[in-house]
């Protein structure tokens, strides 16, 4: 059974364009440079510095493998990406959620440190 799930999934690649290792590389080999752009991000909120370029990398990092996609990938179904705007999407929000909690936190702390 898993066989048959490995090989109709290695399939996908040559019917659509996309190296499913090479996806799946991108997918994982960005998530530590995600996570270093934000905590750049964090760090440059609590100097009191631009978060435009660490913001600009994270989302970058974030879509990296879906860019591949749409580059790399020919006869994609249009439901293949609505369904992926639709995790872009809630990711990013969440994402800002999460960051937003992390640099209003940091700047309490700072606020609240003696000088």
């Amino acid at each position: 059974m898993f066989e048959a799930f490995f090989d109709w999934f290695l399939s996908l690649g040559a019917t659509y364009g996309v190296n499913p290792w090479i996806f799946g590389a991108i997918y994982v080999g960005a998530i530590p440079f995600f996570i270093l752009s934000i905590g750049w991000l964090v760090k440059n909120a609590r100097a009191g510095k631009s978060t435009v370029l660490p913001t600009m990398l994270a989302g970058f990092f974030f879509v990296s493998a879906y860019i591949y996609l749409a580059i790399a990938g020919r006869n994609i179904p249009i439901w293949v990406w609505i369904f992926l705007a639709a995790l872009v999407v809630y990711g990013a929000i969440s994402q800002v959620r999460q960051t937003r909690k992390k640099v209003a936190a940091v700047k309490a702390e700072a606020e609240s440190m003696p000088e």
